[in-house]
């Protein structure tokens, strides 16, 4: 059955922009002398800046969010500039969409100046009826909220969406929103985690994976 809508997570999915994240935390911890690895910031993929921070925190106290924030940003700005690779089948994927008039949106755990940052380094910033960062919602994921404010927002039911998403903390979220979950397989992924969570797990995105 063809969905009302789909909607993507951004980060992992439409962008390889992991390794940018975990490069950018490592730059400004190391200002700071901080022991976290890339090990301990790998193991927040998926939760967003605030409970990231939160968990990096744990191992060693951080100045407070708002302060490490902009910092954040400008190194993850830097970052994209050296190079952020979009994937091929995401774009291929949302051309389909476009293509056949179903209608697209963004749900990302991501605040909304990181989310702007990503979708306008990428040149994805027009292609999207919607998007929702997580800031703009009362709680994250794991938390269905973006899931559920995205297909508000495009005024459709969330039982008759699909969600593409890379992470279990998405999926979970998605899932909790009532919405049909995709999970594509990136590198280092776990598709056991990802299965177990509820996504139908595929090797690659195409029109035909999201019911197209």
């Amino acid at each position: 059955m063809t969905p009302s809508a789909v909607v993507f997570d951004c980060d992992g999915v439409l962008v390889d922009s992991e390794p940018h994240s975990i490069a950018a935390w490592l730059d400004v911890l190391g200002r700071i002398h901080h022991p976290a690895t890339a090990s301990d910031i790998q193991a927040c993929t998926g939760l967003g800046f605030g409970p990231t921070h939160q968990a990096l925190s744990a191992v060693s106290p951080l100045p407070a969010p708002d302060l490490v924030w902009p910092e954040l940003l400008a190194a993850l700005d830097r970052s994209f500039r050296r190079g952020l690779v979009v994937f091929p089948d995401a774009v291929a994927v949302l051309e389909a969409c476009a293509a056949g008039g179903l209608p697209i949106a963004v749900a990302s755990a991501s605040p909304r100046a990181r989310l702007d940052l990503t979708l306008a380094t990428a040149g994805l910033g027009g292609r999207f009826a919607v998007s929702v960062a997580g800031d703009e919602v009362a709680r994250g994921k794991p938390a269905p909220d973006v899931y559920l404010a995205a297909s508000a927002r495009l005024e459709v039911d969330p039982t008759t969406c699909v969600a593409v998403e890379d992470t279990p903390a998405g999926v979970t979220a998605a899932i909790a929103a009532g919405m049909r979950v995709i999970a594509v397989i990136r590198l280092g992924a776990d598709p056991v985690a990802l299965v177990a969570a509820g996504a139908v797990v595929v090797d690659a995105l195409t029109p035909a994976s999201v019911g197209l």
